[in-house]
């Protein structure tokens, strides 16, 4: 291990063979993507995080959409969720109007999201990174912190090389492509894995933090959007460099809690560790309508089929909720939550339902509604969730026959079972683009 270790003993992430000098490319495959770093093996904190994920699994799906601008999104008054490369070289972008988008690729193909699917095969890498260390704190479905400090008898290799084997592992056992940033504490990792994207692995060290960050806008610290930004740069503060030119005292005295966060960041200074216990913290789903609705006979039958998506996310994850919550968008895009808490955790969907309907019906003001999403928070285990209700039968009833549906709908597909609420509906719905925890 001892030649492993030298840094100057960089590998080929193609084939993982030692580059004993920096040359352009590997001596023994010919590739060029050759991972050279002075604390190349001394650093253990990686952030992961899968490229252009839901395009990525469509594309793994349907090879005819490889080489295509692919969207995933839909419905004019919808949002893009996410879009492959191709499309990004276009202008695409996440979180942009679906409007906007085929004005910037009218030739991209468009296809709704599949959160089920998504989910499913977040929980499988999930799995893949749970087998490289315990220390796995997800972030969402697609990306993760992992320290693998202290694996490396485990594993016979530094935490570099481990990574390096594992995207390629993800590669050919999932089908798509992760990027890897590898560094000494969150805030770089999570920056180093955007810097090379699709496929990339880039580092950033201890001892090039403050060099690294130096020339770099203060937009690239957490917490500091477009508003915070303003602010800074109405202050003459646009660089990262200005920052570290300034105490923390008088950092905090302008910008109060935020000023010590941006002093500390700014040099590289992030004490967080990864929390393996930071799985979700909600389970969610969400539509936009094409057009606006404000009645019961409208919105009831979508949050039923969104409270089924729900459930149907818990029950997979062997999780429940005690609080759930309701989410609104009104027309002009203010925003309602609400939320009740249950007396036990929950997956049932019909549990979720009848909640988040005795919400919705203080809300139906004759408002209209671009948006409505269910969830429910405070997760747990399942194996304290739904006990037989002793006061409502017709509650325990329910319960039952959703398992005898959830069986019929596991042999023959979600729709083989419809429910009164739902059956023959979801005309004015566009299925969820939201469907994170």
């Amino acid at each position: 291990m001892g030649s492993v270790n030298h840094p100057l003993a960089g590998f080929c992430r193609d084939c993982l063979t030692l580059q004993h000098s920096a040359v352009r490319r590997c001596h023994a495959c010919g590739s060029p993507r050759l991972l050279h770093h002075d604390e190349l093996y001394s650093l253990s904190l990686a952030h992961i995080d899968c490229d252009a994920f839901y395009a990525a699994v469509e594309k793994r799906d349907n090879p005819d959409l490889r080489d295509k601008p692919l969207i995933i999104g839909g419905g004019k008054r919808g949002v893009v969720s996410t879009a492959c490369y191709i499309a990004r070289i276009h202008g695409v972008r996440s979180a942009m109007p679906m409007f906007k988008a085929l004005e910037a690729c009218p030739q991209a193909v468009v296809i709704k999201p599949d959160m089920e699917k998504y989910v499913r095969v977040g929980r499988e890498i999930r799995q893949l990174m749970l087998e490289l260390t315990p220390m796995v704190e997800p972030i969402s479905i697609d990306e993760a912190f992992l320290d693998l400090k202290g694996t490396e008898r485990l594993h016979r290799d530094p935490p570099a090389r481990v990574l390096a084997r594992f995207a390629r592992r993800i590669e050919d056992e999932i089908g798509i492509t992760i990027s890897i940033g590898l560094s000494y504490c969150k805030f770089l990792a999570k920056v180093a894995s955007d810097f090379e994207k699709p496929r990339g692995f880039s580092i950033i060290g201890e001892k090039e933090a403050l060099s690294f960050l130096r020339d770099k806008s203060v937009t690239l610290i957490w917490g500091v959007g477009k508003a915070f930004a303003a602010t800074l740069q109405a202050d003459g503060i646009r660089t990262i460099g200005q920052l570290q030119e300034m105490e923390e005292a008088a950092l905090m005295r302008v910008y109060g809690t935020m000023g010590q966060r941006l002093y500390r960041l700014s040099r590289g200074m992030d004490v967080r560790r990864v929390e393996p216990e930071g799985e979700m913290k909600s389970v969610s789903s969400e539509t936009t309508f094409n057009t606006d609705l404000s009645s019961a006979n409208d919105l009831v039958p979508i949050l039923r089929s969104l409270s089924e998506k729900v459930s149907r996310r818990l029950k997979a994850g062997g999780i429940a909720g005690r609080t759930v919550v309701l989410k609104l968008k009104s027309q002009d895009f203010k925003s309602r939550t609400r939320n009740r808490q249950l007396s036990d955790p929950s997956q049932l969907a019909d549990r979720i339902f009848r909640t988040g309907l005795q919400l919705l019906e203080k809300e139906l003001d004759g408002t209209k509604f671009r948006l409505i999403g269910i969830g429910v928070s405070d997760l747990e285990d399942a194996d304290k969730a739904d006990p037989p209700d002793l006061v409502d039968n017709q509650a325990t009833k329910r319960a039952v026959a959703e398992g005898a549906i959830d069986r019929l709908r596991t042999k023959y597909g979600n729709k083989a079972v419809e429910t009164g609420y739902t059956f023959g509906t979801g005309r004015t719905e566009r299925p969820p683009g939201n469907g994170k925890g």
